[in-house]
């Protein structure tokens, strides 16, 4: 844990961060439970929300279990953000204060199916700086949880943990574990797919498992990746490699659980011969930097994104498959269009109207079902063994590759209107 910032002090039960301008005596620390919005759940899409509220009047409290943490070396956990989603957080104000050293441009990118087909992409080709940046987890959260503890208008508690929820006419109530409430106009489900806070506002959500695990790691690369990102579509699963800075990559391995877990028990020499065999030894011989772990992938759905009082953006408001690498680039644009909607809103309005926040519904409802449908379309399509399937996916790919216009408008689309 680092100490806090300037102006900033770690004070109140269970180490709670709040603004030294707040703390004053018991009777202003009891005051200023009373909030506009309370986010429950301190990662990238919470956090991203926080920030993009900066410069508006609205007071916001942040409730998260556990400090972001910076792990020793490289992050396994890594995503491939849209240039429109690099936009976003540069008028949050975090991404220009990112290690750009840590950061890699993704500026080609080369498909391949599992019977000939093969399908590219170029940020040149297309007339752009970059297809993605690809951007460790930790780096963004740490930078995100610090430009918002700095925030005039927010207060994070950290540790704390929900236990009670409970709405009214005027107002939504959440218990903490430690017996504090915070009262809100406005409560924001940011916590994960498993989300607490939707369970206990009573939305349920159909969960698919795919019976498949992500596993990811990091490597050192014999040759140069040129800041190329790579995916296999193979019959045990899909193989993508993503540039790091320097001679690095980053590997997400989406394949059924008993392999996955085939590939985790591997010795280290043996895992790096793995995949670089894998991959066809593009980049030469591989040496493992970080040692593999694993996610369970899952496809959740649910059934809106608003109730009275109530939003949930993020992972707690869906869930994909990563072979679109798309997941966090959803949370984003959740939590940029929200902001934009509370921002937007007139002042006799309350933030946590429904029929005010089913704008911000709306608004994400087609992105969000068109990409989970095509996601889920294309695992179905790419995992299953039938020789008529095996032939239409490879036939996709080439036909794709050869028609530089929808190729294009693939890119663009990826790149604009996912965020």
């Amino acid at each position: 844990m680092q100490p806090p910032a300037k102006g900033a002090e770690l004070s109140g039960q269970g180490g709670v961060l709040v603004k030294e301008a707040r703390v004053r005596d018991n009777a202003t620390m009891q005051s200023s439970t009373t909030f506009d919005i309370v986010i429950v759940g301190g990662g990238l899409a919470g956090l991203a929300l926080a920030t993009a509220l900066r410069a508006s009047r609205l007071s916001i409290a942040v409730v998260e279990g556990r400090l972001p943490v910076r792990p020793d070396g490289w992050d396994a956990r890594v995503y491939a953000i849209s240039p429109g989603n690099a936009r976003f957080l540069a008028g949050t104000g975090i991404w220009n204060h990112l290690d750009m050293a840590r950061m890699a441009a993704v500026e080609t990118m080369e498909i391949f199916g599992d019977a000939g087909g093969r399908l590219n992409f170029s940020a040149y080709d297309s007339g752009i700086g970059e297809l993605a940046w690809i951007v460790e987890a930790s780096l963004m959260q740490r930078e995100l949880w610090e430009t918002a503890r700095r925030q005039g208008n927010v207060t994070m508690f950290c540790p704390a943990r929900p236990a009670g929820l409970a709405f009214d006419a005027s107002k939504a109530t959440l218990t903490l574990a430690d017996g504090r409430t915070l009262d809100a106009r406005l409560i924001v489900a940011a916590d994960g797919a498993d989300s607490w806070t939707r369970v206990a506002a009573g939305i349920e959500v159909s969960f698919k498992p795919y019976g498949q695990q992500g596993v990811v790691a990091n490597f050192e690369c014999e040759l140069p990746h040129r800041g190329t990102a790579f995916q296999w579509f193979r019959h045990d699963g899909v193989l993508a490699w993503l540039p790091l800075p320097g001679n690095l990559i980053s590997i997400v391995w989406s394949t059924p659980e008993e392999y996955a877990q085939e590939l985790r028990g591997l010795a280290t020499a043996d895992f790096c011969q793995r995949v670089a065999a894998a991959g066809g030894h593009r980049l030469g011989r591989l040496n493992l930097v970080t040692p593999p772990a694993s996610f369970s992938l899952r496809l959740m759905r649910a059934p809106r994104m608003v109730g009275p009082r109530l939003a949930l953006i993020g992972d707690a408001a869906h869930a994909i498959h990563p072979l679109s690498g798309h997941g966090i680039n959803l949370g984003y644009q959740d939590a940029r269009v929200l902001a934009e909607t509370l921002i937007a809103k007139p002042e006799h309005i309350d933030c946590g109207d429904i029929q005010w926040l089913r704008r911000f519904e709306r608004a994400r409802r087609e992105e969000v079902v068109a990409l989970q449908s095509a996601t889920d379309g294309l695992q179905r399509l790419f995992g299953s063994p039938a020789a008529p399937m095996v032939a239409l996916r490879n036939a996709g790919l080439n036909l794709v590759q050869h028609l530089p216009v929808l190729r294009d408008t693939l890119v663009r689309y990826a790149i604009g209107s996912i965020g």
